[in-house]
């Protein structure tokens, strides 16, 4: 049985990551003409080209773009094998490199955040709190949390908890426009919309008697940011439906007001996301654990 180039597939690797046959030679501490070897050795092998090469260009060919990720995966396969068997003799040390939607990240990670590495000196944690869909593979991620419906995907996905929505308005624009009272009447109101979702502007809900209704909104501001909405809804521009931990203040502080509170938007799920591989270094697994004892929606 022939074993597969390991060598040949994580300088491949390291070409792909860092763009150039120089810089992946730097950041190996090898030559460039071994670099350049292994690759053309797995061309050889593979019986295909993986770059296209000229003197001021380097780029992936289409075969080359579908084995980027099973090499890059070798080699984190690779690091986290060798982290982990680290990890057994060792106290909790190193980086954990985390990503979060931005308002939840900040209300509800971050805390968790600092209080594991207050228990935890020797964990630095690399943060990373966005609400754009990333790829964490690709960003050199552990792990993310992820608030939405999760497709099917290479990435291993742990649903921690329901993140119910709440459909909101502010007492002056339900003066002004009347309240609705089926989701039916939406139609005829000014919304707020979440532009992260696939379809922004459709509003799904679950009401009495198991009854499931899908209405098409006018979205008067469409934005990335759940939090950038308040603004706006205090000023009464128009509904939204945002999670509690967003407008969960400002409805017990009576800035908003819940309504069609019979017709619940389907909720999204709190995912804690990873990585195809089992193996994580301790580290990782301590933080996670950390944040699935401790999280709150």
């Amino acid at each position: 049985m022939r074993l597969p180039d390991f060598e040949a597939w994580a300088m491949f690797a390291a070409v792909v990551e860092h763009r150039s046959f120089t810089d992946a030679a730097k950041a190996l501490s090898v030559s460039k003409a071994t670099v350049s070897k292994a690759v053309t050795r797995l061309e050889e092998h593979l019986d295909t080209s993986l770059f296209n090469r000229t003197s001021r260009r380097l780029a992936l060919t289409e075969s080359g773009k579908r084995l980027a990720d099973h090499a890059q995966r070798l080699m984190a396969e690779g690091y986290a094998a060798e982290e982990a068997a680290r990890d057994e003799t060792s106290k909790l040390s190193g980086v954990v490199r985390l990503g979060a939607p931005m308002t939840f990240g900040l209300l509800r990670i971050a805390p968790l955040v600092a209080e594991f590495t207050k228990i935890n000196p020797q964990v630095d944690v690399d943060l990373h709190l966005s609400d754009a869909h990333i790829d964490i593979v690709e960003m050199g991620l552990d792990a993310t949390i992820r608030i939405a419906d999760m497709p099917d995907s290479s990435l291993r996905a742990r649903r921690l908890a329901d993140v119910t929505l709440h459909l909101v308005a502010s007492p002056a624009y339900l003066a002004e426009r009347g309240t609705p009272q089926h989701p039916s009447d939406l139609g005829a109101h000014d919304c707020l919309c979440y532009a992260n979702e696939a379809t922004p502007d459709v509003w799904r809900f679950a009401g009495p008697g198991q009854q499931n209704v899908v209405v098409q909104v006018r979205s008067r501001i469409t934005v990335n940011s759940g939090e950038a909405m308040l603004p706006a809804l205090r000023l009464g521009v128009g509904i939204s439906r945002l999670p509690d931990f967003i407008v969960g203040e400002a409805i017990a502080a009576g800035e908003l007001e819940e309504i069609l509170v019979d017709w619940r938007p389907a909720p999204f799920g709190l995912h804690l996301v990873t990585p195809p591989s089992r193996l994580r270094p301790a580290r990782v697994d301590a933080l996670l654990d950390f944040i699935t004892q401790h999280h709150a929606c």
